[in-house]
């Protein structure tokens, strides 16, 4: 009985702290760093400041997590890009529907946040060194390379190709235009159209 009580409790943990996280995104997202209090993140999640101190002891500390997990993600899902299934054009739209979906609007304003804000902590300094759009571009590269060589992309500098193409997504991502749900995602393929042939 006392194990299974730790382990709700466990739980019950893991998700206060992960309420606090989503509404922390939230805010961080859409203020930034230097214009979000503890007292915000704690209104957004609908708990007490008080009860967000048990969790985490500073705004500093999960918009450090935040961060981490964003380029975690992103780094593994450009990793993954070549083992995706199809052509290498297939594959760079795969990516770029998984980048335009509505879910990661927040995590790009975090780290567009993170980038241009002078107040950020170290760690995120260091991971913003290591995780670099021309690192992250440099990993997509055999991808359009063998994309060019089957005649699928352009023909050209593959980083410059690139920089331009994700300058744009990045670019729809942080607009503040009101158009219909998802309605980027089904104009994949007129994105598409300025690297393919």
């Amino acid at each position: 009985m006392k194990k299974a009580n730790e382990e709700q409790a466990a739980q019950s943990y893991d998700e206060r702290r992960e309420q606090i996280k989503k509404a922390a995104l939230k805010v961080f997202a859409n203020r930034g760093i230097a214009g979000t209090k503890m007292s915000m993140i704690a209104a957004e999640a609908g708990i007490s400041q008080g009860l967000s101190y048990r969790y985490f002891s500073s705004k500093e500390e999960i918009f450090t997590i935040l961060v981490q997990e964003a380029m975690e993600q992103a780094e593994s899902a450009i990793k993954n890009v070549g083992q995706l299934p199809g052509t290498p054009t297939e594959q760079l739209r795969a990516l770029t529907i998984n980048m335009l979906d509505p879910d990661h609007k927040l995590v790009f304003l975090l780290l567009q946040q993170a980038r241009t804000s002078d107040d950020v902590p170290e760690k995120v300094r260091l991971l913003l060194e290591q995780y670099s759009p021309k690192s992250i571009i440099d990993q997509l590269i055999p991808t359009f390379v063998r994309g060019q060589q089957a005649e699928e992309f352009c023909i050209g500098d593959p980083y410059k190709l690139l920089f331009l193409y994700f300058t744009v997504i990045t670019g729809l991502m942080l607009q503040d235009v009101q158009v219909e749900e998802d309605y980027w995602r089904k104009e994949v393929d007129q994105l598409m159209k300025l690297i393919t042939n």
